[in-house]
């Protein structure tokens, strides 16, 4: 007979969440007085998304939030990360805010509150008001200073029931799939311009930060989100070497340099000279963005693999960040990615929970003693219903514990991580993916918006109640 296998167990205060985005989940895009963000505008523009499909209804939540927060409440979860609307506060991006906009995020924090999940307000997911990009967007330096206005608003309203703030979520997405190689809202393709943006984002979370601490008790958190990559060089040859520091530092280095820091890696601006001279960054700026932070959220789903473009093995200069013959890399022409070894999640990315083992333990180096939080982890599965109408997915089961697991052992090392968020509560509308791709442990009937939580879901939330992970062969 085997001997039993020791049981992966957290810490008691460790919290178990699940994570949403506005766009993606509330539909209701014309009412209470909110306006288009940039997505609206993106996903009606023909070819952009997958079959043309929009987040007009989405699945809902706007109307249905008051089930899916019982929903949560069934499900065991400790919290809650949702984003808001900035152009359902703001629909201009600019000015007072309209209040039935706000009141609907009363009703849902006071609704989680209730059922005592904490809610966690990510402020801004990639939505940006459609009068502001047509102003600029974030490459234009008013963006950010729009955002700490609206940061100060919406902090102002609930930051006396919310404990939890992050001011962006994956602001990489957002400055170079969105600037860059435009598969992402607003579907610019200027390779200068995303440089701008992951500027004025820096710039905004920094304002932001300082916006909503003017107004909010001490006690709160504030955070921010970071899709910070994984790099790996396909081998130690100096070439390979040079490839991955030269995407890190776009991936990575742009964002923590001078949020952690206090400055740009001094190599990110040698690799992009042919691209920007960074003249937009003014005197002030690095100190503004260097604001203090309470927590650091960190987002994995799969480790980059990258080479020297002339390596004798072959690669692409694409990354699996969607179909563009545009580069999400500005000044990275020479350097090649390569597909991981191992298995793929539906959207054809590795599974590889040392990477988020490795990105737990980087950041508890390059911030230490700072609070981390994994705030979205997970993978899309072509998920069915059986006859009796349950959905079986046994392969998201096994890839959260292999991804619960890497948490725990960074947590034996000596990570400070407090807590973890599923991505996604269900499935939603998947960007430029439209409804292809199923992130959710709870399945929705797009026909019928009827939710099922998956045996995921379940699993995950004996994992909740208990503070332990359930074999991955566990039942329903």
């Amino acid at each position: 007979m085997s001997e039993p296998v020791t049981p992966v167990t957290f810490p008691p205060a460790f919290l178990w969440g699940a994570a949403t985005s506005a766009y993606q989940i509330e539909g209701a895009v014309r009412e209470d007085g909110r306006t288009p963000s940039i997505w609206d505008t993106f996903s009606h523009t023909p070819g952009k998304t997958a079959g043309g499909e929009t987040g007009d209804v989405a699945v809902d939540h706007y109307h249905r939030y008051r089930d899916d927060v019982a929903m949560m409440a069934d499900l065991g979860l400790g919290a809650y990360r949702f984003s808001i609307s900035w152009s359902r506060v703001q629909p201009t991006g600019r000015g007072p805010a309209v209040q039935r906009g706000l009141d609907f995020y009363r009703r849902l924090v006071d609704e989680l509150l209730a059922h005592d999940i904490k809610p966690a307000i990510t402020l801004y997911h990639w939505d940006l008001p459609q009068e502001l990009e047509d102003a600029g967007g974030w490459p234009a330096r008013d963006t950010a200073l729009r955002f700490a206005e609206y940061a100060q608003i919406v902090g102002a309203a609930l930051g006396d029931r919310v404990e939890q703030w992050i001011t962006l979520n994956e602001p990489w997405c957002s400055a170079f799939l969105g600037y860059g190689s435009g598969v992402h809202a607003p579907g610019r393709t200027d390779a200068e311009a995303s440089l701008r943006a992951a500027h004025h984002l820096n710039l905004a979370h920094g304002l932001g930060a300082k916006a909503l601490r003017s107004v909010m008790p001490a006690r709160n958190s504030v955070a921010v989100s970071l899709n910070s990559s994984v790099v790996r060089p396909l081998s130690q040859e100096p070439a390979d070497l040079a490839a991955a520091r030269r995407i890190d530092d776009l991936a990575n280095g742009v964002f923590h340099g001078p949020m952690l820091h206090g400055a740009y890696p001094e190599t990110l601006f040698t690799a992009t000279a042919p691209v920007t001279d960074w003249s937009y960054v003014q005197d002030g700026d690095l100190a503004a963005i260097h604001q203090p932070l309470d927590a650091l959220g960190l987002n994995y789903y799969t480790p980059t693999l990258v080479s020297a473009a002339d390596s004798s093995v072959e690669g692409n200069r694409a990354d699996g960040h969607g179909a563009s013959s545009y580069s999400p890399w500005p000044g990275a022409d020479d350097v090649a990615f390569h597909q991981t070894p191992g298995e793929r999640t539906e959207m054809g990315w590795t599974i590889d929970p040392t990477g988020l083992h490795d990105l737990i333990m980087r950041y508890t180096r390059e911030a230490p003693g700072l609070p981390l939080y994994v705030t979205e982890n997970g993978a899309a599965y072509d998920d069915k219903p059986d006859p009796d109408g349950r959905v079986h997915d046994p392969e998201r089961i096994a890839y959260l514990h292999g991804h619960l697991s890497a948490v725990r052992r960074a947590i034996t090392d000596g990570a400070d991580v407090r807590g973890y968020f599923l991505w996604s509560l269900m499935d939603n509308f998947e960007w430029a993916y439209g409804y292809e791709k199923r992130f959710g442990a709870v399945y929705v009937d797009y026909a019928t918006l009827a939710r099922t939580p998956k045996s995921s879901a379940h699993w995950y939330a004996q994992a909740a109640r208990t503070g332990a992970l359930p074999p991955v062969t566990a039942a329903e």
